[in-house]
């Protein structure tokens, strides 16, 4: 909390306590929950609000995604691998409805990313997407994911 003459001052102390924060988390390696963090004015005038901001890497979150994809899909690999007995229609289904909510969570907060994060991502869907269809290794993505009627992971 800071306090000042202006909304102006008070915001400026605030985002220079925000950064000193921000820096400690990054020492020590500590996560923050952007979904917890709040500003309020509190004012008797009325008065522009000022953003305060923080900078937040989007690597780790990424990876976190990543890793719990691929973990999802060794936990279902044998009813969807490439010697499944379900039919494409199936396996697309299971892969609507189990693997894509685990990377499309908090997908609104994706437009600050850089496109190699992005990447990440759609490389191993790529990979999924290739087992459901049982796809030859020539087959293009772009191709692929035509057929099967998905939208690339973009930014």
């Amino acid at each position: 909390m800071t306090v000042g003459d202006s909304v102006e001052e008070a915001t400026k102390k605030l985002q220079w306590a925000v950064d000193k924060v921000n820096k400690w988390t990054k020492t020590w390696l500590v996560k923050l929950n952007e979904a917890k963090l709040v500003h309020v004015d509190f004012t008797n005038k009325r008065c522009q609000h000022i953003l305060i901001t923080i900078k937040l890497r989007w690597k780790a979150h990424v990876k976190k995604k990543r890793e719990d994809f691929g973990l999802e899909y060794n936990k279902i690999y044998w009813p969807m691998g490439r010697r499944s007995a379900l039919s494409i229609h199936n396996n697309h289904m299971l892969y609507k409805q189990i693997l894509k909510p685990v990377w499309t969570y908090g997908i609104q907060l994706w437009e600050c990313k850089k496109q190699s994060n992005t990447d990440i991502i759609q490389r191993f869907k790529n990979k999924v997407l290739r087992n459901i269809a049982d796809a030859p290794w020539y087959m293009r993505n772009a191709e692929l994911h035509r057929e099967l009627q998905m939208e690339m992971v973009t930014n």
